[in-house]
């Protein structure tokens, strides 16, 4: 488990908190505990957070679901849980509906709880890795030169050198020097390998 990542548990009864915070501890578990939405808000604004989202439904002075709301308006990307304790399947189905990982209703088993946190944090970290690996990979696109483009996009299409060299009206000891660069930069060793890196999607 990522040493950044937590589980950012909001609810506005201390006996919860603590119970809950000393449940995922027992776990292994990162736990900060927040007494209310508003809290929870500042310290997203304060720098990013990893991990997931335990939010109790009902809370003053900003409900779980309001909560939620916010959060999404602000680029939410963290999975999110939610704990109800009166049964309200609309409210369930309203907040899966907008990309909640899952609704668990009290009383819930506390193996239970801690294996569909455990899930959370488990997709949030593929998600983060997915993401860093996104941001590598547009870092070494964006430091390659525009000659080097020009190049690249010949190469990764299966042409030869001295057909490059020809429509660049370049020497074709230059597209060599700038073939070498490009595969040194996006870390790839063949023609087929960089157009395999090209064709991924990016996000």
């Amino acid at each position: 488990m990522d040493p950044e990542a937590q589980v950012h548990l909001v609810d506005d009864e201390a006996a919860v908190r603590d119970a809950l915070a000393f449940l995922f501890h027992s776990h292994g578990l990162p736990v900060r505990a927040y007494a209310s939405g508003p809290e929870l808000l500042d310290a997203w604004a304060a720098g990013p957070l990893r991990g997931c989202l335990l939010l109790d439904v009902r809370m003053e002075p900003m409900s779980g679901l309001q909560l939620h709301d916010e959060l999404l308006a602000r680029g939410l990307a963290l999975p999110v849980l939610f704990l109800s304790g009166h049964g309200d399947i609309p409210m369930a189905v309203e907040a899966l509906h907008k990309g909640a990982f899952d609704f668990i209703e009290k009383p819930f088993g506390d193996e239970a709880l801690v294996q569909r946190v455990q899930r959370a944090l488990l997709a949030e970290a593929a998600q983060h890795e997915a993401r860093s690996d996104e941001e590598r990979h547009a870092l070494r696109l964006a430091s390659v030169t525009e000659r080097e483009r020009e190049v690249m996009l010949r190469v990764a299409a299966g042409k030869l050198n001295k057909v490059i060299a020809d429509e660049l009206a370049i020497a074709v000891r230059t597209v060599e020097v700038h073939r070498a660069r490009v595969f040194s930069k996006l870390g790839v060793r063949s023609a087929a390998e960089l157009a395999t890196v090209l064709a991924r999607p990016r996000v």
